[in-house]
C-alpha cells in the first residue's frame, strides 16, 4: 500500500495561496487512496473477468495521478532554486538553442487550451529532450522517457488563485522550480 507524501513545506510559496495548496494536497491524497483501493480490488477479482479488466484499466488513471502530483510537488520549492551551469543546462541549450527558447516552448505548451500536464521529458535511448503535453494522466506519456520537470495545468492547480489567468499561474510555477531536483532527475 502507498502512503501519501507530505508537501506542507510548500505552504507559503509565493504565488500559491495556502488554501490552493491544501486543496491540491487533498486531491493528491485522493489519488493515493484510490490507487490503493484499485490495487486491492484487482487482487480480489478473477483474472479475465470484466471487473478485473476495467479495474486494470483504471489503475493507470489513479497511479499516474498519484505519481504526476508527486513529481509536480517534488520539483517545487519556496523561492525556487536556479538552474546550474551543468549537464541539464547544456542539454537544454543543445536541444533548444538557449534556455530562454526552451522556456518559451515549455510555457507555450502550458498555455495551450485543455487540461493536463506539461512535462520536460528525457529519452535516454535517443538522448533527446521534449517539452510535451500529457492529457488527463493516462494519455500522452512518451513511453520510456524520464519526466524531469512536471507542471500541472489542470484547473485545480490555479483557479482558486488565478481564475482563468493560467499565464500568471505559469509564471508563479516557473519561479518556484527547484532546479536541483530537476537536475538530479536528469543525472
Amino acid at each position: 500500500m502507498y502512503t501519501a507524501k507530505k508537501y506542507e513545506h510548500l505552504l507559503g510559496t509565493l504565488g500559491f495561496s495556502d488554501m490552493l495548496l491544501k486543496n491540491h494536497f487533498t486531491l493528491y491524497e485522493g489519488y493515493v487512496m484510490s490507487t490503493n483501493k484499485v490495487l486491492e480490488l484487482i487482487a480480489a477479482k478473477e483474472i479475465g473477468t470484466p471487473e478485473h479488466s476495467e479495474l486494470s484499466r483504471r489503475l493507470g488513471w489513479e497511479w499516474n495521478g498519484m505519481r504526476m502530483h508527486e513529481l509536480y510537488f517534488g520539483n517545487m520549492t519556496k523561492g525556487g532554486k536556479e538552474m546550474t551551469a551543468g549537464a541539464l543546462k547544456t542539454k537544454i541549450e543543445k536541444t533548444y538553442g538557449t534556455v530562454e527558447k526552451w522556456k518559451e516552448s515549455f510555457i507555450g505548451t502550458g498555455k495551450m487550451r485543455g487540461i493536463g500536464w506539461v512535462v520536460l521529458a528525457y529519452d535516454k535511448e535517443s538522448d533527446e529532450l521534449f517539452s510535451t503535453w500529457v492529457n488527463e494522466h493516462d494519455v500522452g506519456h512518451l513511453v520510456s522517457t524520464t519526466p524531469l520537470l512536471v507542471m500541472d495545468v489542470f484547473e485545480h492547480a490555479f483557479m482558486i488563485d488565478y481564475g482563468l489567468k493560467r499565464a500568471e499561474y505559469i509564471t508563479a510555477f516557473m519561479n518556484s522550480i527547484d532546479w536541483s531536483v530537476v537536475e538530479a532527475r536528469f543525472a
